[in-house]
């Protein structure tokens, strides 16, 4: 029997599923629609669905690094709840789908979706299933995957701040030479980056626009507090170096030793070649410039 789109939309309309999972229940019971619905009640995932809509606004942050410290993963995925994000099914989840990235480097969340994972299922399908057993919506949000070139010495390192997991770090170190000393180096680093909340690696990689209207709006400040027009520059400039120590990784006081900074503290050790910061929940507009 033909399955056509009009009997699949009616379908997807009458429980609430995914188009391609009512497709599938058609196929699987020869076009019987009856026996299609219950087909898709049985599998959860006409409920699962109805939870679509739902706000994910709680969750965890999990990583995958490789076992050489050559590459790794760090991904936000989002629940209902907080009780949920601690049990073992929804830990299970996330820790599965960090792995899954760091082997087959999908381009973006959608093409995520669409990748195998496991017998007779994709990604989405695989959420969706878990989505019927927690019975709450659940969403990848995002991540972040770095890997060093073949011929690259360097490595890269997670930090999931505990106990919550709701902030993940993902830092890439080149040196030149790798090393257990390189590796915890790196995860230093990215236990900073967790803490500190920068935006830049350094100040050279902050844009030209944002610059100049720092500068203004401390020119403009420091003009309306009265100082003299011949010093205002110069007041601008040493609040721009603040601005620096505030939001860029190598300027910023190391939380271990706050007496240097981050820049001094990897001094002759390695290069911070990026990082990825994710905060559970936090504005997709505000993720960090380095992360890719």
């Amino acid at each position: 029997m033909s399955i056509t789109a009009e009997v699949v939309r009616q379908l997807r309309e009458e429980t609430g599923a995914g188009m391609m999972d009512c497709k599938a229940a058609l196929v699987e019971t020869s076009g019987d629609m009856a026996k299609a619905r219950e087909v898709l009640r049985k599998k959860g995932l006409a409920a699962a669905a109805k939870k679509a809509s739902r706000v994910a606004s709680d969750g965890a942050v999990g990583a995958h690094i490789a076992s050489d410290g050559k590459s790794g993963v760090v991904v936000e995925v989002n629940c209902e709840t907080d009780f949920v994000a601690k049990t073992p099914d929804f830990q299970g989840l996330v820790k599965s789908i960090a792995e899954h990235i760091w082997k087959n480097d999908p381009a973006d969340v959608a093409a995520l979706l669409e990748q195998p994972f496991g017998p007779g299922q994709t990604v989405g399908q695989a959420v969706q299933e878990k989505i019927a057993l927690i019975k709450e919506n659940i969403v990848i949000r995002r991540f972040a995957r770095f890997a060093l070139a073949a011929a690259d010495k360097g490595t890269v390192a997670a930090y999931i701040h505990p106990p919550a997991a709701k902030v993940g770090v993902l830092v890439e170190l080149a040196a030149e030479a790798d090393g257990a000393d390189l590796q915890a180096l790196a995860r230093e680093v990215a236990m900073h980056v967790a803490a500190s909340s920068p935006v830049y690696v350094s100040k050279d990689e902050v844009p030209a626009d944002v610059l100049a209207a720092e500068k203004e709006i401390y020119r403009a400040q420091a003009l309306a507090s009265g100082k003299p027009a011949n010093v205002v520059d110069k007041i601008a400039e040493g609040k721009l170096k603040e601005y620096f120590a505030t939001f860029c990784l190598l300027e910023q006081p190391y939380i271990r030793e706050p007496k240097i900074t981050v820049a001094q503290h990897v001094k002759g050790k390695a290069t911070v070649r990026r990082f990825a910061r994710l905060k559970l929940g936090e504005d997709a507009a505000a993720k960090p410039a380095t992360e890719q």
